[in-house]
């Protein structure tokens, strides 16, 4: 049976392992020196290098020649996700006792020690911190953040750094030359930037590749025959869509969306492309980091599909026009003061100013274009030439609601009014009834009733509360007791 090509090619000295020069060069020369320390914690990505240094560093350290094909009792691998219960570390106290068969040194390897368990970790931390002279700990993991500190403390520590794109290339190629293996230069740039900073992974796909160039006698592996392997969109597509995104074409947007998901690309692959290719063009077009930091969630989505249309489409949404925009200024500080007003509602009548500043403000945006949107105005004041308000009767325009219109007859019914000049101030009760007063099918419809009814150029207020008592004495109860509404009792 045929060797695995990343076991093949594993580091079998410090000097071979690439990438993590930093770390194996400070390594090399404390052993050289006899600067041997009691542990060592090794951590970074997974497929860097963590498992091959730890175990040179078992050799070297006793001065023996590295071999993964032999093995030696007095250098000890302990997978700690199979075991991580304190069973085992007890039991791992125990034979640390014992001295080396052999070697100088007597070698513990706790291979992804952060799955060990809490109690499992407070029976190591003794151990560890004051082992006996002929025992050294290697530690290795890919979740630093999930070990106790007091454990970090009382270790070396190595931090191992992801492969770059050139470093994994080289040693690619170099594999490839060694295999016989016939792959472009852009397939292995591919490989490289689909490993995530992996050897370990590079490696394997370009094994998995191998075989299957072999399988169909195919030439030589090429970047199109990773892309179907692999499930990967095309470059072009790539670059297609984030064209579209830029150029604000929502249309073409959706359309190469729907060809990438009729052809089966994966949306969590499409969006590590498209984050990978903002990433590297981030420097000449900064405009898209918004777009890069909302695909971060895409894969976080339940429903990741609709996720990326909705992140793509509103990026590739042409904005509104500057109006609608201004329009939304106003627009907020009238709801903001008219809501002001609801809260003292309760506890005073607004006076004359707070109306006519209202007033003022709702003008000003009665006064400004629609949206193209269609975004009704805020406000229900008709306005013609003439103002006519004499003889408004409030019953009187109930009844012709009752009338002709029995679904908001239902609503205003319920209300209380008062009149203050050309403001009508209508007293919801509540804020249900307001909101359907303010409502773009009632709002319009009240003003042309009272028009019917012979009242021109009222302006209408609807407030969320009862009216205020006109009573000072009662008025202040219903201030102490948070509120209230005036009712007349008749005696019998």
């Amino acid at each position: 049976m045929s060797k695995a090509l990343y076991r093949k090619y594993r580091s079998k000295s410090l000097e071979e392992v690439i990438g993590q020069k930093h770390i194996t060069d400070i390594l090399a020369r404390a052993v050289s020196q006899g600067h041997v320390s009691h542990a060592y914690l090794l951590t970074g990505p997974r497929g860097v290098g963590k498992t091959s240094v730890a175990r040179i560093l078992a050799y070297e350290i006793n001065g023996l020649p590295y071999d993964e094909n032999t093995t030696n009792l007095d250098i000890i691998e302990i997978d700690a996700a199979s075991n991580n219960g304190v069973e085992d570390v007890r039991d791992l106290r125990e034979k640390v006792q014992i001295a080396p068969v052999s070697a100088k040194k007597k070698v513990y390897i706790i291979d992804e020690v952060h799955m060990l368990s809490k109690a499992a970790f407070n029976a190591l931390l003794k151990t560890l911190e004051e082992p006996p002279e002929h025992v050294v700990f290697i530690l290795a993991t890919t979740n630093a953040e999930k070990l106790p500190a007091t454990i970090i403390s009382r270790t070396q520590r190595y931090g191992f750094r992801p492969i770059t794109i050139q470093d994994a290339i080289k040693h690619l190629s170099y594999i490839a030359k060694q295999e016989n293996i016939m792959i472009t230069d852009d397939a292995l740039q591919l490989i490289a930037e689909r490993s995530d900073g992996s050897f370990r992974d590079s490696i394997s796909l370009l094994d998995q590749l191998s075989s299957l160039v072999e399988t169909d006698d195919k030439n030589q592996i090429t970047a199109k025959l990773i892309e179907e392997t692999l499930g990967l969109a095309p470059n072009e597509m790539i670059d297609q869509l984030l064209e579209a995104v830029e150029t604000k074409n929502l249309n073409q947007v959706i359309e190469i969306l729907n060809r990438s998901f009729d052809e089966g690309i994966s949306t969590t692959i499409l969006t590590a492309q498209l984050t990978d290719s903002i990433r590297n063009m981030i420097a000449e077009k900064p405009q898209l980091l918004t777009l890069l930091d909302s695909l971060i969630d895409v894969n976080k989505s339940s429903q990741p599909q609709l996720k990326l249309l909705s992140v793509l489409g509103q990026s590739a949404a042409p904005k509104q026009a500057s109006k609608t925009i201004a329009l939304a200024a106003p627009v907020r500080e009238v709801s903001a003061t008219i809501a002001e007003l609801e809260k003292q509602a309760v506890k005073k009548q607004p006076s004359e100013s707070d109306i006519q500043k209202v007033a003022k403000k709702s003008e000003i945006i009665n006064n400004l274009p629609s949206s193209k949107t269609g975004t009704a105005k805020p406000t229900t004041k008709t306005k013609p030439s003439e103002v006519k308000i004499e003889g408004f009767d409030w019953n009187k325009l109930i009844d012709h609601i009752h009338q002709h219109y029995i679904a908001l007859y239902s609503v205003i019914s319920k209300c209380n009014y008062e009149l203050n000049g050309d403001v009508l101030t209508i007293y919801t009760c509540n804020k249900f009834y307001k909101k359907k007063l303010d409502d773009t099918k009632y709002s319009p419809l009240l003003s042309k009733c009272l028009q019917d009814v012979g009242v021109f150029g009222l302006e209408i207020n609807t407030i969320a509360t009862a009216p205020p008592p006109k009573d000072s004495q009662a008025a202040a109860i219903a201030a102490m007791m948070g509120g209230g509404e005036e009712v007349s009792v008749e005696s019998i």
